[in-house]
């Protein structure tokens, strides 16, 4: 898989390095920007300005720039950034600290993560679990750009039509949930979706879809176990088939445009469960698609 990057968005830029800076001072900067694991590639730069005729200085400073320049990738800033040519690099949900691989099925990109929080008897809130939301970076490119590709980065942060093009399009996406509460029972999460998911199919469809929602909920059977770190996913497949899967074993899988709809508006609609998820997939995708 080709090496490819894309900011999530743990903190906030900073202003970019002038271009008029001097060299020197350049690879300083670079070097923090970059992190410690260009420490000892600065001291070469450093050694170059010194040392200007020797060929194997002048070939690592010529890399470094090349690959380190402000210049570059303007929309894909240093800090905050995940590598997707590294698989090693999860992400971590700072609430809960429930981990989350940085790419799914070898090319599903991590998008944004969200916390599910239920109030019990509207006097405490707890951490049901946490999501992560992933798509295939093939698909989002080859659905979106013909729509969006003329935007700017900055742009399509503000189209908010873009998670609904998501949403809407045979993009092969996955909704990946990690239990937090440990004593979470099966049924209590087939109830859970059958409130939230049927009414979001209520919300597109006018109806109440009873038979599709029943199809969907009863793959939740009652001698599955979900304790704390259990993992269930939610996969849309191409031609709108939605798998299921508990701690990696397919439970159902259903064909319907409707239901992943439903299942995804949970997760980054207009009334997800957590905002803070939109907003990091509203700006990684509009980061992935100018890759």
């Amino acid at each position: 898989m080709a090496s490819l990057r894309f900011p999530f968005l743990f903190s906030q830029p900073q202003n970019p390095p002038s271009s008029a800076t001097s060299s020197r001072s350049f690879s300083t900067v670079a070097a923090v920007s970059a992190g410690g694991s260009v420490v000892a590639a600065a001291g070469a730069i450093i050694a170059i300005t010194q040392s200007p005729k020797n060929p194997f200085l002048e070939n690592a400073m010529n890399f470094l720039l090349s690959n380190f320049s402000p210049n570059k990738n303007n929309s894909s800033p240093l800090w905050g950034s995940i590598s997707l040519a590294d698989n090693s690099a999860p992400v971590t949900e700072s609430r809960t600290g429930m981990s989350f691989p940085s790419i799914l099925k070898d090319n599903q990109l991590l998008l944004g993560i969200g916390l599910r929080k239920k109030t019990v008897f509207g006097l405490k809130n707890i951490d049901v679990y946490a999501y992560g939301v992933y798509a295939d970076d093939g698909d989002v490119k080859q659905c979106l750009a013909e729509k969006h590709g003329e935007h700017t980065v900055s742009e399509l942060k503000q189209k908010e039509e873009l998670r609904n093009h998501l949403m809407e399009s045979d993009i092969r996406m996955t909704v990946r949930l990690q239990i937090v509460y440990g004593r979470l029972s099966i049924h209590s999460v087939r109830s859970a979706f059958e409130e939230s998911v049927g009414t979001r199919l209520h919300k597109f469809a006018g109806n109440d879809n009873k038979e599709l929602l029943e199809r969907f909920t009863s793959q939740f059977k009652d001698d599955i176990k979900i304790p704390q770190g259990s993992i269930i996913e939610l996969s849309r497949d191409h031609e709108y088939i939605l798998h299921t899967t508990i701690d990696g074993k397919e439970v159902g899988s259903i064909q319907s445009k409707l239901l992943c709809r439903s299942i995804l508006d949970l997760y980054i609609g207009d009334e997800s469960f957590d905002r803070k998820a939109n907003e990091d997939v509203e700006s990684n995708l509009a980061s992935l698609l100018h890759k």
